[in-house]
């Protein structure tokens, strides 16, 4: 009874914060979609690829159930999964990650969370593992990421939620007086340390 709850739970939470990322893109140019948004090249786009082939490999080549999707071989990781080329179209990407929940969703309700599974790219002893650990894994990483994305799409226009149904209309002057108060907060807790 308890493999079935926490599986299910798992499962929903992984589909509602697969929705979310997916939401960050919504609206956005070609553009500011694969922008770089950090020093480091973090751009929305990327982060929904980026997740996309990590989803792929964890609930298919670890339980033996291939994607259907061509990906790159993991042993040549060169970081090109967190972004996109000219060639690729938020339209292809998105698809991309969409149809990797079917085959994803399918390893899910194929098997139990007890199933083995091997991750030849993790450290022994840690190279054997079951669906629990994958789910826990998997949502972990979409989650993080789902974050990540959150941040950066407030940089790019302001928008703001985990859901369309939750986003408020901005208030740019209430913005700028809550972002003034913890400003000031900063600066005093600052300037009574010094």
């Amino acid at each position: 009874m308890i493999d079935a709850f926490a599986k299910d739970n798992l499962h929903e939470r992984l589909r509602r914060d697969r929705k979310a990322l997916l939401w960050k893109l919504d609206g956005l140019s070609e553009y500011d979609a694969r922008r770089p948004l950090t020093a480091t090249g973090t751009n929305l786009l990327g982060l929904v690829k980026h997740v996309a082939i990590v989803e792929a490999r964890y609930f298919g080549e670890v339980f033996d159930r291939p994607s259907p999707e061509p990906l790159p071989r993991w042993q040549d990781y060169n970081g090109s999964d967190l972004w996109a080329t000219e060639d690729e179209t938020c339209d292809q990407i998105i698809g991309f990650y969409r149809r990797t929940w079917e085959h994803s969703d399918a390893t899910i309700n194929d098997l139990p969370l007890d199933a083995p599974g091997h991750v030849p790219w993790w450290p022994e002893p840690y190279l054997n593992t079951n669906l629990f650990a994958i789910m826990v894994h998997v949502l972990g990483e979409t989650n993080r990421h789902a974050g990540h994305a959150d941040i950066l799409r407030e940089g790019v226009d302001g928008r703001t939620g985990m859901r369309p149904e939750h986003e408020m209309q901005i208030d740019e002057d209430a913005r700028t007086a809550y972002c003034a108060k913890i400003e000031q907060a900063a600066r005093s807790a600052s300037s009574a340390k010094a």
